[in-house]
């Protein structure tokens, strides 16, 4: 016999996890062998914002990337998992000011910009790891000494490289145009960055007058417009009509007196207007409204601004002209009265002053979307300013036919739709922003205004031959935190240097990522990595061959998880537990709504009467695979997760059965494989098909399921069962056998789960690796299963899959008659086929054992039998007599119900075959093989009537 091992009773993740992965990442398990003879494989992780904490959407995507980076790891593949962190411009800026605005009682400028940036730093490097250490919980095999920064010297350096060659080729420029502008941050800010709130407002309904004594066709002597923003109107450079419409016809040309600020404006036609809409004029702002902004421009209409940076009324309007320069032939004066007025209280005086002069025709209630900065956390101003911009068309021409042609492909493909209509209707980027955080733009300024670009000062005066006397100023802006983003692929490995690592790892393979940042972030990827990366003949590069698009995590009641709602799920709560006290301080401690924070408490209280308990990182990680159906939001679901910590227990305890039973033999010695051994070989290499079928379809959810399915069902529930009679009653040559496979099938297993649950099968695998006769130090180094076509035993399959079917029978008719497992039971069959009767009798005794039978017997066709309860599979019948035990009322009733089942299929068949159209079209094989079903239920239900009767007369 074989000595035995110890193992514990259950698998402590708590106590096993973070040692097992603090020795992985010590013994350098993670990094990639460089080995140019086996193709290279690379993921760049999404950079998680530095200020940021793990959340379920990033437990989401980084659980799918590793199930890929340990997979191709295990294939012997050059493999790396780039990681890093951004440093989100904004958020980490924010993060730092409200630090020393609580400490100090100080603002940055009280610091001054260097000072400032340098207690960014302290701060990053005090508390910046944050996400890392938790990204080490989840148990990303990353190799950590290349992690990268996108503030650090190396991207820094690809970031000033990129936008000098872009302003050389023309494609970066500096111009006044309109941007999102948060008036409390004082910073342009990216789609991204603007959240739109549903608001009960107000429509305006302003008398604009007609000038020079024109008239409407009704006879009225002005125009009436609608507003939900009056008080941008000092800055109305005309007013539109649809050049349809037949009320307006006669004024296009004409003009209208601007009210307040008493200055003509034309009134123009254009085909935005939407004739519907209030009285079907609207005023045109182009300086402060983004469609207002393209009429202007088609219209050649000066832009007036009239708001400050704060979103005050100016003291002087600032005016445009279309080609983005100062305009000194417009006048438009503010009046008085406005001068330095904050926005809303400007609103309020233009309204009541409107209605003063009789001007305000009506006030109507609006529901409306206001556009908020989602960091500074009050309404966006559209604002006329310098910035800097990218000319993408360009660029975009060629990532769009990267897509078209399938260099890259989109997973699922509809977001393939999704990509084409942003980059075929590209707008110019705006890449500046008004911070101290974030790469500063490699811009120089003399004292007359004019532009020098270079990537640092000492190259300013070599490359325009500027005299050292000539005082420059750098540019105060910094770049968008997505521009450096946008070369994470190529930046993180090392370019504009042509490393080994470039050449090794780019193209990476796949980026798993959400729908929400395509255009932000993915498709700017494609067209500065197209545009910088080429191969040795001049063809541009793409970044990764597969974008897989991942769906939103949700609650169980599918709603999107925020703070505000108070549902959000802390990934590390689901492995480590959390309790109820510590949960709703977690969730409403900061709160400064007393009501807000209540609300989120009951919810809280309700949901997790007891707080949420420890299922360990395995667990976790095996849900989200299993939830990661194609595209689709999940809704989070706390049953899965405690029904895959039981999973991970089953195979747990699936393995102390095997490693701790006292008779199991791996002596040498004669070797005989059962029916039972052989049929768990075919169904494991059957399940390493699917499995890796499945994951080439990244279809994660159908890869966990097929491990679910063959270590519950299959080896778990039922080969563990077969080999207990072999143990107990077989020769040596058959224990052997069903030792040796026991604990092959068993450290295959461990390899096949690894990539989604790796602590737990490294942990068993340590323990059976000897048993096995493998060698190595780790399971992620060991190579994946790979399907062994030899193995794979149809007629094994076949004869077990029968054999199932009659335990499954007679275990059913014990729980439907209350027969105890105990109690012996005679089995009679009739009806059975030549090769079902020889798998009878070569596996008469395992049947007896698993199905607790006394005695199997084969009737004739005419023989009758007993009294008993009947099942039938196919046509054969089953019989297990029931004297002494029957209950005719229960028995009668349960063949009432086989009966009824039966006669609605022959009746769904009867419809099938009387519907015409179906005959017409369907084949005849079809309509042969419904016919053949018919017949056979039929017959079945012939035999179930007899049954019936025999019953009823007792």
């Amino acid at each position: 016999m074989t000595k035995q091992i110890q193992m514990a009773d259950r698998f402590d993740a708590s106590a096993v996890e973070q040692a097992l992965y603090k020795h992985w990442e010590e013994q350098g398990y993670f990094k990639p062998t460089e080995n140019p003879n086996f193709p290279s494989y690379c993921i760049a992780i999404p950079p998680p914002n530095v200020t940021g904490s793990l959340h379920m959407g990033h437990a989401f995507q980084q659980t799918l990337m590793d199930t890929l980076i340990r997979f191709n790891r295990m294939e012997r593949h050059n493999t790396l998992w780039q990681a890093g962190t951004d440093h989100a411009g904004i958020a980490t800026q924010m993060v730092v000011e409200r630090k020393i605005a609580a400490e100090e009682g100080k603002t940055r400028h009280d610091y001054g910009r260097e000072a400032f940036i340098n207690k960014i730093w302290d701060w990053k490097a005090y508390s910046g790891g944050t996400i890392s250490q938790q990204m080490r919980r989840l148990g990303n095999s990353i190799d950590w000494d290349r992690e990268r920064f996108t503030m650090d010297e190396g991207l820094s350096n690809a970031v000033k490289e990129v936008f000098v060659r872009l302003h050389e080729e023309g494609l970066i420029y500096r111009g006044k145009r309109l941007v999102n502008w948060d008036p409390k941050l004082h910073t342009a800010i990216s789609d991204l960055e603007v959240e739109n709130k549903d608001s009960k407002g107000s429509l305006w309904h302003f008398r604009y007058p007609l000038a020079n004594g024109a008239k409407t066709a009704d006879g009225k002597d002005y125009l009436v417009v609608a507003t939900t923003r009056p008080e941008t109107m000092l800055g109305d450079t005309a007013v539109a009509v649809h050049p349809e419409d037949e009320r307006y016809q006669s004024l296009i040309g004409k003009t209208v007196i601007l009210p307040l600020a008493n200055r003509e404006i034309p009134i123009i036609a254009d085909d935005y207007v939407d004739r519907e809409f209030g009285t079907g004029v609207v005023k045109i702002t182009p300086a402060h409204d983004f469609n207002d902004y393209e009429v202007g421009k088609r219209h050649s209409l000066p832009m007036v601004n009239v708001l400050t940076l704060n979103a005050d009324i100016r003291a002087e309007a600032e005016i445009i002209g279309t080609d983005g320069k100062p305009l000194t032939t417009y006048e438009a004066k503010i009046p008085a009265d406005y001068q330095g007025l904050e926005r809303f209280v400007a609103r309020k005086k233009i309204v009541a002053d409107f209605e003063a002069l009789g001007l305000l025709d009506e006030i109507k209630p609006h529901d409306l979307k206001v556009p908020y900065g989602d960091r500074g956390g009050v309404p966006i101003e559209p604002m006329l300013t310098d910035q800097w911009y990218v000319s993408v068309k360009p660029l975009a021409e060629v990532a769009t036919k990267a897509v078209e042609d399938g260099e890259i492909q989109f997973v699922p493909k509809q977001y393939e739709n999704l990509y084409f209509s942003w980059m075929r209707d590209i707008q110019d980027w705006c890449i500046s922003r008004q911070l101290w955080w974030g790469h500063r733009i490699p811009a120089w300024y003399d004292e007359q205004g004019n532009v020098y670009v270079a990537r640092d000062e000492a190259e300013v005066r070599s490359k325009y031959q500027l005299n050292s006397d000539v005082v420059l100023r750098q540019d105060e802006d910094v770049l968008d935190t997505w521009f450096s983003s946008g070369l994470w692929t190529f930046s993180t490995l090392g370019w504009p240097e042509q490393t080994k690592e470039l050449k090794m790892f780019h193209p990476t393979d796949v980026l798993i990522t959400g729908f929400d940042i395509i255009f932000f972030w993915v498709a700017r990827m494609i067209m500065f990595t197209m545009h910088f990366i080429k191969d040795e003949n001049g063809k541009p590069q793409v970044p990764f061959k597969t974008v897989y698009v991942t769906g939103l995590i949700r609650d169980e009641q599918g709603q999107k998880m925020s703070k505000s709602k108070g549902n959000v799920l802390d990934p590390i709560d689901m492995i480590d537990g959390i309790s109820l006290e510590d949960l709703l301080e977690k969730r409403t401690g900061n709160m400064m709504q007393p009501q807000l924070a209540e609300k989120i408490a009951k919810a809280t209280r309700k949901e997790f009467e007891n707080g949420i308990s420890a299922h360990g990182t395995d667990a976790l990680r095996f849900t989200l695979a299993a939830l990661a159906s194609n595209g689709r939001d999940i809704n989070w679901d706390m049953k899965r997760l405690e029904g895959y910590r039981n999973f991970c227990n089953k195979l747990w305890n699936a393995s102390r059965f095997v490693l701790t039973n006292d008779k199991l033999d791996l002596s040498s010695g004669e070797v005989e494989y059962s029916l039972a051994d052989r049929w768990i070989e075919s169904t494991f290499n059957r399940t390493v098909e699917e499995f890796r079928s499945a994951l080439a379809q990244y279809r994660f959810d159908l890869a966990a399921n097929t491990i679910y399915e063959f270590t519950w069902n299959q080896f778990c529930d039922w080969y563990l069962e077969l080999t207990k009679p072999i143990f107990a009653n077989g020769t040596d040559a058959q224990k052997r056998g069903a030792s040796q496979t026991l604990v092959k099938v068993l450290e295959k297993l461990l390899r096949l789960a690894h990539p989604i649950i790796p602590f737990i099968t490294e942990e068993i695998w340590q323990k059976v690796k000897g048993f096995a006769g493998v060698e190595g130090d780790t399971i992620m180094l060991q190579s994946f299963p790979q399907v062994d076509a030899e193995a794979i035993d149809n007629q094994a399959e076949q004869q077990i899959a029968w054999l199932k079917e009659v335990i499954i029978a007679v275990r059913n008719i014990r729980a439907e008659s209350n027969i105890a497992p105990s109690k012996g039971l005679d089995l009679l069959l009739r009806n059975i086929s030549e090769t079902d009767c020889k798998i009878l009798a070569e596996n008469d005794r395992l049947l007896k054992a698993i199905a607790k039978l006394d005695d199997v017997k084969v009737l004739n066709a005419s023989e009758e039998a007993p009294l008993s309860v009947t099942k039938l599979i196919g046509n054969a019948e089953l019989f297990v007599p029931m004297a002494g035990f029957i209950n005719k009322e229960a028995e009668l009733a349960r063949l009432n119900k086989e009966i009824e089942k039966l006669n609605n299929e022959v009746a769904r068949i009867e419809n099938k075959l009387s519907n015409e159209a179906f005959v017409a079209k369907a084949p005849e094989q079809v309509i042969a093989k419904e016919r053949e079903k018919m017949a056979e239920y039929a017959e079945g239900l012939e035999k179930l009537k007899q049954q019936y009767k025999a019953i009823e007369t007792l």
